[in-house]
């Protein structure tokens, strides 16, 4: 029983894709019927006369739309599909001339749509480049001839000077022309735009090393007046010592012992800097004082005179392995 009923619903779903084609095929053929896209337009043409247009997308019933003639327009006329969506275009390096002579390059961006289908298709055998030829003539027609740096600055009059220039003639063959925009404005000669670029260059060098000298110059001004205010606190300090001295020494003197103290410090410190030979001598022998000094000094030279002898010793001396006889 299964395999059956199994051929019984693959029969009857086969049956009912053909027919469901069929019914497409001869409800296109004989004109029942045209679905219609988004942004898309259908002009109708019989026997060389336009039976009807449709713009609004949807399911269209064309024995509606068209009449008698929906029967013969789809296998004895001809259906046209436009599409009326935005359509971009960027023209590139249009060449003009600036006023000072100097060749340039024009960058354009358009945009564009159909606005009349049926002028579209019978008016122009190519609207799309009949609109940039006619881009690119009125952008050489407006923008030669200009100064160069308005040419650099003012993109926005020369986009709408372009655009109000072309707009007239493209609604004639069916299209509509959107937004204008000169999005690039650059030098042909790249023999220019290298001198251009060593100019910059040097200018750029110029300014660095001004700025680098203007900042020297600010630095040695900042330190040539610090040095002048530390030399003249540092005289302040100097001339000031001798007063701040004698007042300390006043207030001291007032103390007799401690100014005692004060003076035998200043006087050891004195002789433990001063680079002189110093001699001792000890409490209770200042009768002999004199005998005890001849003996030091008799010592002294007694033991330079030693000390000279040994060297001379050791320089006579004979090495091992030699004889002298």
């Amino acid at each position: 029983m299964t395999a059956p009923i199994l051929f019984t619903a693959i029969f009857i779903a086969s049956l009912f894709f053909l027919l469901e084609f069929l019914a497409r095929t001869l409800g296109h053929i004989f004109g029942f019927y045209a679905v219609i896209q988004e942004k898309e337009a259908r002009v109708y043409v019989l026997f060389g006369d336009i039976v009807g247009v449709i713009k609004e997308p949807g399911f269209h019933f064309l024995w509606i739309e068209l009449g008698w003639r929906a029967f013969f327009v789809n296998w004895l006329g001809r259906s046209y599909k436009r599409n009326l969506g935005l359509d971009q275009e960027y023209l590139r390096s249009i060449p003009v001339n600036s006023e000072e002579g100097t060749p340039m390059g024009i960058g354009v961006w358009c945009e564009m749509f159909i606005s009349d289908p049926v002028a579209h298709i019978f008016k122009n055998v190519d609207p799309q480049g009949s609109l940039s030829a006619n881009v690119k003539n009125a952008t050489i027609k407006h923008l030669s001839n200009l100064p160069l740096l308005e040419m650099l600055v003012n993109r926005h009059p020369m986009s709408q000077a372009v655009r109000e220039d072309v707009s007239s003639e493209s609604i004639q063959w069916g299209y509509k022309l959107g937004s204008v925009y000169i999005r690039k404005v650059h030098f042909r000669d790249n023999e220019m735009v290298r001198q251009i670029e060593s100019k910059v260059v040097n200018r750029l060098r110029q300014v660095t090393s001004a700025i680098r000298q203007d900042g020297l110059n600010q630095v040695n001004i900042i330190k040539s007046k610090a040095e002048q205010e530390a030399s003249v606190e540092f005289a302040r300090a100097s001339s000031m010592r001798p007063k701040i001295v004698s007042d300390t020494i006043k207030k001291i003197s007032k103390d007799p012992e401690i100014l005692s103290t004060m003076f035998d410090i200043l006087e050891c410190q004195r002789i433990i800097e001063g680079g002189n030979d110093l001699t001792l001598i000890p409490e209770g022998s200042n009768d002999n004082i004199l005998a005890q000094l001849l003996a030091a000094e008799k010592n002294k030279d007694f033991e330079s005179k030693k000390t000279a002898a040994g060297q001379a010793n050791n320089s006579l001396s004979v090495p091992k392995g030699i004889n002298i006889n």
